[in-house]
């Protein structure tokens, strides 16, 4: 049985509601202040030519005394409408320091497990994802893969254009990596030049060399005539170990372990990529 859903609390009126229809009473009442002074003007006027009732005269009286209270009143809810405003400012004040901060937290969480050139997710988000994957697997009997790649000669890079030219690399390989990610997958820089690629709930090996040849093609790909990075990255190929949960190992440790292993057999044998148990292919 689903549980109900809490009802909401009732919100009260927001203070600049609540001031609003404060100034227009205030309104209000310095309208019947005119209006009261004018008819005791117009009652004095009569009272001076000295053709008046001792009725008349009380009228005025309590017309007067009506009067002072009126324009204090509209005196006092002056003052009140100040203090709402005062109060309006202290707390407009408020919320967005609330809000700063709670930015200010939001982007400190997202830099804690995100790579800053790449925003891609880092080493200590991959393996929480991983390890979060490997409780999921082991319970509904799942399997998972896990891709190390690494760019081949990327050191030449840095020496021959520079490190920022070694930037420039790196962000597009993240955006290769990016576009080849499914949905329930995740793509991360574990640091330097190295990538690691969770793969999730997959067919059969085959379908995962179906998407590291992908991976490869995409990195490998020409770039658009409008990028600004093209002299760059023109000879930028790359090389994937893989590892298989559960028959390469149970912990997020040693499948990150083995593939890294295979990668190197990958790139020592200069192949596209590599199991674990030793199948590897360049095509």
């Amino acid at each position: 049985m689903k549980a109900k859903p809490k009802r909401k609390p009732k919100v009260a009126p927001s203070l600049h509601k609540v001031l609003k229809q404060s100034k227009h009473v205030k309104v209000l009442l310095q309208e019947s202040t005119a209006e009261l002074s004018s008819i005791n003007a117009s009652m004095k006027h009569e009272v001076l030519k000295g053709d008046v009732t001792p009725q008349v005269e009380k009228v005025l009286e309590k017309n007067e005394a009506a009067e002072e209270k009126v324009t204090d009143a509209s005196d006092k809810l002056t003052a009140v409408n100040k203090a709402l405003e005062h109060e309006i400012k202290e707390r407009d004040s408020i919320e967005q320091q609330i809000v700063a901060v709670k930015q200010q937290e939001e982007s400190a969480r997202y830099a804690a497990f995100h790579d800053v050139l790449t925003g891609l997710p880092n080493r200590a988000l991959f393996i929480d994802r991983l390890e979060h994957g490997l409780e999921q697997a082991a319970r509904h009997g799942w399997t998972l893969a896990v891709m190390f790649i690494d760019l081949n000669q990327f050191k030449s890079v840095n020496d021959t254009y520079g490190h920022a030219a070694g930037d420039a690399v790196l962000r597009r390989v993240a955006r290769c990596l990016k576009e080849n990610t499914r949905a329930d997958d995740t793509v991360s820089r574990f640091g330097g030049d190295e990538f690691l690629y969770l793969l999730t709930q997959f067919v059969d090996d085959t379908s995962v060399a179906m998407i590291a040849k992908k991976i490869l093609l995409s990195i490998e790909s020409p770039l658009d005539p409008g990028e600004t990075d093209q002299v760059l990255v023109a000879n930028i190929s790359a090389s994937i170990g893989i590892s298989i949960y559960p028959c390469d190992g149970t912990t997020a440790d040693v499948l990150i372990k083995i593939a890294d292993a295979a990668m190197y057999r990958a790139k020592q044998q200069k192949l596209g990529y590599a199991f674990s148990w030793g199948t590897a292919r360049s095509e």
